[in-house]
């Protein structure tokens, strides 16, 4: 018996090598290799996120000068809040913004993104745009949206993704997100998650104040509801009136209902 006929006896495959496990192919049938299973588990980081305001409206080269500025300035911000660079991973560029993970280190908890961090990013934007003149198509001041959340972030060898993160970008571009930053002449509006703000804001850490924080952002992810907490920062340190305590409300509440008789809020609930 030859081979060929051993073969055909023996049936489809005899004698071939074994086939090799399936690989995807890409949409120009290039080969895609298989993720690596370590990279895609999850990692505990905080989330801070920024977005310039109106970044559309302005030219390429103005964009450039842009976005170099506030690499800049958020490079600073966070050394000298002391948090260097082997505390978080590299910079995620966003085109308009920028993505920072801070990785989970005992000596840079949370509160440091909300005191100092965003503080300083706030500052350093003031200072830089004082010294701006404003030319038709040439604006250079820089307004940002902040965004600071925590939780568990994958990345696969292309990019960082996951739950946290689509809340995290959710917020920062909600409606009531930009309307807080139009409304202030702060060059800087912040907006945490409700998980930053039962484990860091309520409690009233050193330079964050609870009573400064509004629940204005209620959106859905995956099914499950999250609200976002915008930082007022034109809000008065709280004052305990005899005539005010008496309601029962808490701070935060009264100033909702304030902000929404004056046709600047969402009606608050209740």
């Amino acid at each position: 018996m030859d081979q060929t006929t051993a073969v055909r006896e023996a049936g489809p495959g005899a004698g071939l090598p074994a086939a090799a496990p399936p690989v995807p192919a890409g949409a120009a049938g290039t080969v895609v290799p298989f993720p690596d299973r370590a990279r895609v588990r999850p990692r505990y980081r905080a989330i801070l996120a920024v977005d310039i305001e109106a970044s559309t409206a302005r030219t390429d080269p103005v964009k450039a000068e842009l976005r170099r500025t506030l690499y800049r300035l958020l490079e600073e911000a966070f050394n000298r809040a002391g948090i260097g660079r082997r505390h978080r991973e590299e910079y995620v560029d966003r085109g308009d913004g920028v993505l920072v993970l801070v990785r989970p280190f005992d000596e840079v908890p949370k509160t440091l993104l909300l005191h100092p961090v965003v503080p300083l990013l706030s500052a350093l934007l003031a200072e830089y745009n004082s010294t701006q003149t404003i030319t038709p198509g040439g604006d250079r001041r820089i307004r940002v949206r902040v965004v600071v959340h925590a939780g568990e972030v994958h990345n696969d060898g292309h990019g960082n993704f996951g739950e946290a993160l689509d809340v995290a970008f959710r917020l920062l571009d909600s409606a009531e997100a930009k309307s807080a930053l139009r409304r202030t002449r702060a060059p800087l509006a912040l907006v945490v998650s409700e998980d930053i703000y039962h484990s860091i804001v309520r409690h009233g850490y050193e330079g964050i104040r609870a009573d400064s924080y509004l629940p204005l952002v209620r959106l859905e992810v995956t099914g499950r509801s999250h609200q976002g907490w915008v930082h007022d920062a034109g809000a008065a340190p709280a004052r305990v009136h005899r005539r005010t305590a008496r309601d029962g409300l808490p701070a935060w509440r009264r100033r909702l209902r304030a902000l929404a008789v004056s046709g600047a809020g969402p009606r608050p609930p209740g």
